[in-house]
């Protein structure tokens, strides 16, 4: 009996020994089978954020959890994305909107218009034209649960562009609970009703963040276009490999270790545009770069002195640094870019033509004493991290004394948002860049918001460009909008808001074992399949 027993039990042993063996194997099979996509993206993710900050990692980390109420497609029109119908009185004060039926956040719990409101309340304190919007508005109300309008003071001329803007702040839509979140103070609950899911317990601030498909979102049946139309997910989980080195991420991608390059360093395409396993995806989208003053402290405090700064820089100089290859880069001495309705030269005529000696003499009668300009230099972001010390140069020959403070961008974005002194840990200058569309005009253009405590880092605080900003919203006519936009552009040039550096062109590099792409002036990473 007892052999018997000791040979039942050694059967057993071994029937969940190959059990386990087979499960095991199972297991491993199905993570195998599973599609990732490894992407380097532009920086660190440190902001979960989207309605706090314009950084453009965390607007891509938005598009892939959150959707929007509208998107933007790659004509620039304006289409329905969340929303199901729309309809406005005819003297455009009342907007009407109903969300498409069976929208739910990754919770399961279902989109309300009371979800919307909170979330469009929360956007409007920080974006540039989400604050024009909330300042013509009467009220929000919601009809029922799906349905809600917007009852206007006076009619506000880009309603829906505001609802769709592609670019940052983006008005995302959140669960009232975190909509509910003081603007000074970030959200922490990421849960939104996008296309993929955040995976937070995976998460290594400056290592990795992990995205999994949403297997209930429900997309569209319109093909996929700019931020608009359907947003199918072919894989199952994207990962962000925080890569700081940009010959580290060009070494990755050769090497098959990761299958996208957001933003390469600009002396790389050359070769990456001769390698044959990997596809150059030009991108028509330009990009602004921008020089940002601080109005509150010395020395830019003083207007004379940011006139001064204007009239020293040189845009080629910083172009042919930063953007190597003159087919990837061009001068623009406009504040709307190059191109575009609003594009224009007026007010550039003495400002960003490297003019020292001019610069040298205001200077002088500003009576600039040497108060260091501190200026952010970011480490770890190879689109710009030249610029800083060409800006460094430049000023340094008109007589400026110069600091450069080298950080990573995430601490940049940090400090940007601080008030204090240059010397306390403040700042004097920044240096960004925008896609086109987000500065195309007055009212959309962050740099141009001049409302003080309200604005953008750098805060400007006046009252004749805010009453242009308005006065651009209430034109009807193209004519009207572009009399205004040349009339704010010479006001914002005349104050000094911000300085133009020129435009660029940021192709994004993937493996061509990666397919469906969608270009688009933000990355956005739907659609997306890997053979």
């Amino acid at each position: 009996m007892e052999r018997t027993h000791c040979r039942r039990a050694l059967v057993n042993r071994l029937v969940l020994a190959v059990a386990g063996a087979l499960l095991g194997c199972s297991l491993a099979a199905s993570a195998v089978a599973q599609k990732v996509i490894r992407i380097a993206p532009q920086s660190n993710l440190a902001v979960l954020d989207p309605h706090w900050t314009t950084a453009t990692v965390t607007r891509s980390h938005g598009y892939m959890i959150y959707d929007t109420l509208f998107g933007t497609d790659a004509q620039g029109r304006v289409q329905p994305q969340m929303v199901e119908r729309w309809s406005s009185t005819a003297d455009r004060k009342t907007w009407t909107f109903t969300l498409r039926p069976g929208v739910e956040f990754h919770d399961g719990a279902p989109v309300t218009s009371a979800d919307v409101i909170a979330s469009l309340a929360r956007w409007a304190l920080k974006d540039n034209l989400g604050q024009r919007l909330a300042a013509s508005t009467e009220r929000w109300e919601a009809v029922d649960a799906r349905t809600f309008r917007l009852t206007l003071k006076e009619p506000f001329g880009l309603v829906l562009e505001a609802l769709g803007k592609p670019g940052a702040n983006v008005p995302f839509i959140l669960p009232k609970r975190v909509a509910d979140t003081p603007i000074d103070k970030q959200i922490e609950d990421t849960t939104g009703s996008g296309p993929y899911i955040f995976k937070r317990d995976e998460w290594k601030p400056g290592a990795l963040a992990v995205y999994v498909r949403n297997a209930k979102y429900k997309p569209r049946s319109e093909p996929p276009s700019g931020t608009a139309g359907g947003k199918h997910v072919y894989v199952d989980r994207v990962e962000w490999q925080i890569l700081r080195d940009a010959q580290t991420q060009v070494n990755a991608l050769v090497k098959g270790e990761i299958d996208l390059v957001e933003q390469p360093a600009h002396e790389h395409y050359a070769a990456l545009r001769k390698n044959a396993d990997v596809q150059v995806v030009d991108n028509k989208y330009g990009a602004q770069v921008l020089l940002r003053f601080n109005h509150l402290h010395p020395p830019f405090n003083d207007v004379r002195i940011r006139r001064a700064a204007l009239t020293a820089l040189s845009q080629p100089a910083f172009l042919k640094a930063q953007y190597v290859s003159e087919d990837l880069y061009r001068t623009c001495y406009s504040l709307y870019p190059c191109g575009t309705p609003m594009s224009t030269p007026k007010g550039m005529e003495e400002v960003l033509r490297g003019d020292i000696k001019r610069a040298r003499e205001m200077l002088k009668e500003a009576g600039y004493k040497g108060t260091p300009v501190v200026i952010l230099q970011p480490t770890d972001l190879a689109t710009i991290a030249k610029l800083p010390v060409v800006a460094a140069q430049q000023l340094r020959q008109a007589g400026f004394k110069v600091e450069l403070a080298p950080m990573d961008w995430q601490a940049i974005i940090a400090r940007r948002a601080k008030r204090d002194a240059p010397g306390k840990g403040g700042w004097s200058i920044f240096m960004t860049t925008f896609n086109g569309l987000d500065v195309a005009n007055p009212a959309v253009n962050p740099a141009m918001n001049a409302s003080g405590d309200r604005a953008w880092p750098g805060w400007p605080s006046d009252t004749e460009l805010e009453k242009l900003r308005a006065e651009f919203l209430r034109a009807v006519s193209e004519s009207d909008r572009k009399r205004v936009a040349e009339v704010a552009q010479e006001r914002a040039l005349l104050i000094g808001t911000h300085a133009v550096l020129g435009e660029y062109f940021q192709p994004v590099v993937v493996r061509k074992s990666l397919t469906g792409y969608v270009d688009a002036p933000v990355y956005v990473y739907w659609n997306l399949d890997k053979k």
